[in-house]
Order: C-alpha cells, then structure tokens, then sequence
C-alpha cells in the first residue's frame, strides 16, 4: 500500500482547521459566549440554561451542518470531477444539485413538511435528475467526459425553470418560504438538518476513498482501466450514485449551495501535488470553505443578512472565470 504523505499531511491539516473553524461557529453570534462557556457546555458541565440552549440547540447544528454539508459537497464535487474527466464537472454546474433543489421546493410548494420529509425529497430529487442525465449522456454504452457535462448544464437549465415555475403557481407564504430555501442558508438549522447529512457523510466517505484509485484509473480511460480489470462502468455508476445522494443531502440540509463543490477539489489537489484523488483533503476543503462563508456573513457589519449560497455564488462565479481561462483549448 503507498501511503502519499503530503496528501496525508494536508488532509490533516484541513480537517484540523475545520474542526477550529466548527467551534468558532458557536461563539459567533448575537449573544456573546466566551469559549469557557462553550466548552463547558459541550463538555456537559453547564448548568443547563440559556447559554446552554443556545450552544446545543443553535449553534451546534448550524456548524454540523456547515461542516457536513460543506464535506459532502466536497466528495461529490471530486467523484463527478473523475468521472467526467473535467475540473467543470460538479454537481451544480452539472445540474445535480438543481434537480435536489426541485425535489425539495415540489416538497415546501406543494406538500408543505419538515425538515426530513425536504430533506428526503432532496435525495428523491436528485437520484431522478442522475438518472435521466446518466441515460441521455449513454452512448454505445458508455457514460462520462463532456457529453455528461453537457447534457447536465441542459437539463439543469430545464429544472431550473420548473423551479421558478413552481415557485409563481404557489401560494404566497410557501413560495416566500421556498424562495428563502433556495437561496442557501445556514439560519435556523435544527438537528433535523444536521443529522441526515453528518449520517450520510460517515457512511459514504470510506466507500468513495475505496473507490479513488479505480476512479483514478479511469481518468486515464476506459480502454486502459478495462485491461488492468477494472469493471468501468460499475464503478462510474456507484460513484455517481454516491455524489449524488451526498450533493442530495447537503441541498436538503442548507439548499442551494453553488461552487463550493466546484473549487474545493481543485484546491486540495494542488496542495496535495499528486497521488490519489485526494478524497478526504476534497471534503475538508469545502467543509473550510463553507464555514468561513458562514462566518463572514454573520460578521458583516451594519447587521447585513446575505444568505451563504448567494456569498459563495459570487466568490465561486470568479473563481469559475479564473478556472475557464486557465483551461488549455482542444486541439
């Protein structure tokens, strides 16, 4: 087994500033808490008030769900980079993410519910749009490279009207609720929130770091991949399902989070300069990135409410113009 050492040093130290960064989450905000108070708190020797309340009740879930739902987005942005062999290929841009979206904005206009039954619908969503992007970019069986980007940024574009559609034909309170969703927010996030994509994080990570090295091989095509034994397409199609339930989970949990599944593999492979897809640095990059968007947009001044999937939206769309003038034109 080859053990890459600098991506192992890397990861760790991403995961580390993650963790750092979660525990800042729970001193941000209205009311003032010192770290004694929050470590007592967490460590269970609090006295069970209202600093209590606020720590286990708000902040907490707020930062799982940061950190979560940022590392979720991490994996599935890494598998779908593999997979369509393309540094533009993640989820959002792919059109994954969209179709969550409208699964769970079907949920809120039509059927109302919690935040497991949109949660649940996100999945639902998702797994619906994967399917018919997998079966349109299918050519003489075979799927991957641009013909799935392609077909993903089309069918994307289609969703994305459903959702606009949706959202006039409701009723008023339900289309502003479903409006708030969509724009990506980490406020008012519950243990329901937080919980379905922690779970699906634990469950999927070691899977897809599993699969890296067969991903790997497939980069470097098909043909290649098939002679050193490599089942091809099975291992694109678990792939794929797996990005798509973890990019499924974190729309649910915090909505519409663009870009950040996008750049933070991109990032983690240059710090981690070679060996295999870096999997793990992947997911604690986006978790870094998610949080510190977070924390910027609660320390805004003059009291600015700006939801983190619009800050991540303008960050992302210059590091997208960046990405697309460093790509070297096809010959």
């Amino acid at each position: 087994m080859r053990v890459h050492l600098r991506g192992v040093y890397v990861a760790a130290a991403l995961c580390g500033l993650a963790v750092l960064l979660a525990i800042c989450e729970l001193l941000v905000g209205r009311m003032a808490l010192s770290p004694a108070e929050v470590f007592q708190v967490l460590l269970g020797h609090g006295d069970g008030g209202i600093v209590a309340r606020v720590v286990l009740d708000i902040r907490l879930p707020r930062a799982l769900t940061a950190l979560f739902a940022g590392a979720a987005l991490g994996i599935s942005g890494a598998i779908f980079q593999s997979v369509s062999r393309n540094a533009l290929g993640s989820p959002d841009v792919i059109g994954f993410t969209v179709g969550a979206a409208t699964g769970a904005i079907a949920q809120i206009v039509l059927f109302g519910g919690g935040a497991l039954q949109v949660a649940l619908a996100a999945v639902l969503g998702g797994c619906a749009t994967a399917v018919l992007v997998y079966l349109l970019s299918l050519r003489a069986g075979v799927s991957g490279g641009y013909r799935l980007v392609l077909v993903g940024v089309g069918i994307g574009a289609i969703l994305d009207a459903l959702n606009g559609l949706m959202l006039v034909k409701g009723d008023l309170d339900t289309a502003v609720m479903a409006n708030l969703w969509r724009a990506g927010s980490l406020d008012a996030r519950t243990w329901d929130h937080a919980v379905p994509v922690l779970l699906g994080v634990v469950v999927l990570l070691p899977l897809v770091q599993a699969m890296a090295r067969r991903l790997e091989l497939i980069e470097m095509g098909d043909d290649l991949a098939c002679q050193l034994g490599i089942g091809v397409e099975r291992t694109r199609l678990l792939a794929i399902a797996c990005g798509v339930v973890l990019a499924a989970l974190a729309t649910g949990a915090a909505g519409p989070i663009a870009f950040v599944a996008l750049a933070a593999p991109q990032l983690a492979m240059r710090l981690c300069s070679g060996g295999r897809r870096p999997v793990l640095a992947s997911a604690a990059m986006a978790a870094c990135l998610l949080l510190v968007a977070d924390l910027v947009a609660q320390l805004m001044p003059w009291s600015i409410t700006l939801p983190i999937g619009r800050m991540t939206g303008m960050v992302g769309g210059a590091y997208l113009l960046w990405l697309l003038t460093r790509q070297r034109p096809s010959r």
